[in-house]
């Protein structure tokens, strides 16, 4: 078998104007990453590909809030299924028109991903993950008869905060496996996967969100795979980020990645998240972890550019 890396691609990505998400705009930026992954598989690379799903929640969650006098809510883990399904299908759809024009005889296929997390993960009795549009008070504090935790946020606006648990198990791990060995190339834990929790009638999904990249790793750690790669907005991760001393990183060990996180240089609602996930992913015995921006992909496996992160 080909060494497998799992590609992280971050649902801001997948957008260019912020303001909307129109379908068609959406699905040429998707066709774009796909380029870069299609350069990967030809590289000899199997891979695995994850996704971030923020801002297409965001909008979804809108589009159901002005709807609400006509249609009932939809609870959260639904529209993380939702998703999952639509950019996996903009990504599979992509990628298989990638390999018809470069004839690759590979195929892509998504796999809509449960992710397991403690009932009694502390994160539940403390949300704090913004999500959906900004809303004004009363509009929000209606919210709350739905259930519904809402918080002013340093007077731009009141958000909904759902609970951010850590990730424990992927439910469908075997399928995707059994897909990998058999060389495809799986779409899966979109936007960190749906977070479901287990009581003595089963899995049941919850009102939650987890972090992608976390799930990225976990996904990585489980299947074995070779690399995490994580695609982002900046080509290497530096060190006082946005000042006149910032450092840009070709490489960290492990040990320095720790040293480094927390010495505070990785904020906790950008880079933070992806260093934290590296770390994991390599104390799980994985080999390095990798992050660039996507056109970059290519260019950060032969070693040009990106920042890799190894163990010792």
């Amino acid at each position: 078998m080909s060494k497998l890396a799992v590609v992280a691609i971050g649902g801001n990505s997948l957008i260019k104007d912020k303001t909307r998400i129109a379908m068609p705009e959406q699905l040429e930026c998707v066709k774009e990453t796909c380029q870069y992954i299609a350069d990967v598989i030809e590289k000899g690379w199997n891979v695995v590909i994850t996704h971030g799903n923020g801002p297409q929640v965001g909008f979804l969650l809108r589009r159901i809030e002005l709807a609400v006098k006509e249609l009932p809510l939809v609870p959260l883990d639904f529209i993380g299924a939702d998703t999952q399904g639509a950019i996996g299908y903009m990504i599979q759809q992509s990628l298989h028109n990638e390999f018809k024009k470069r004839k690759v005889n590979r195929e892509a296929v998504t796999v809509v991903t449960q992710v397991k997390v403690s009932k009694d993960d502390p994160a539940f009795k403390k949300p704090t993950k913004p999500i959906g549009e900004f809303m004004e008070k009363d509009e929000a504090l209606k919210h709350r008869k739905d259930g519904w935790n809402v918080v002013e946020d340093a007077g731009r606006g009141w958000r909904r905060v759902v609970p951010s648990p850590e990730p424990e198990e992927i439910i469908e791990r075997d399928a995707i496996a059994n897909l990998v060995e058999k060389g495809s190339i799986v779409i899966c834990v979109g936007g960190g996967g749906i977070p479901v929790v287990e009581d003595e009638e089963g899995l049941r999904g919850v009102a939650a969100v987890i972090d992608k990249d976390y799930a990225s790793s976990l996904v990585a750690s489980s299947l074995g795979a070779d690399l995490l790669l994580i695609s982002t907005a900046v080509e290497k991760v530096a060190l006082n980020f946005g000042t006149e001393n910032q450092i840009d990183l070709d490489k960290m060990s492990l040990t320095e990645a720790k040293k480094y996180l927390k010495e505070g240089h990785f904020a906790s609602g950008s880079m933070g998240p992806k260093i934290t996930a590296s770390i994991s992913f390599l104390e799980k015995g994985g080999k390095e972890a990798l992050i660039t921006r996507p056109e970059k992909i290519v260019e950060a496996l032969e070693g040009r550019t990106g920042t890799r992160i190894v163990a010792e």
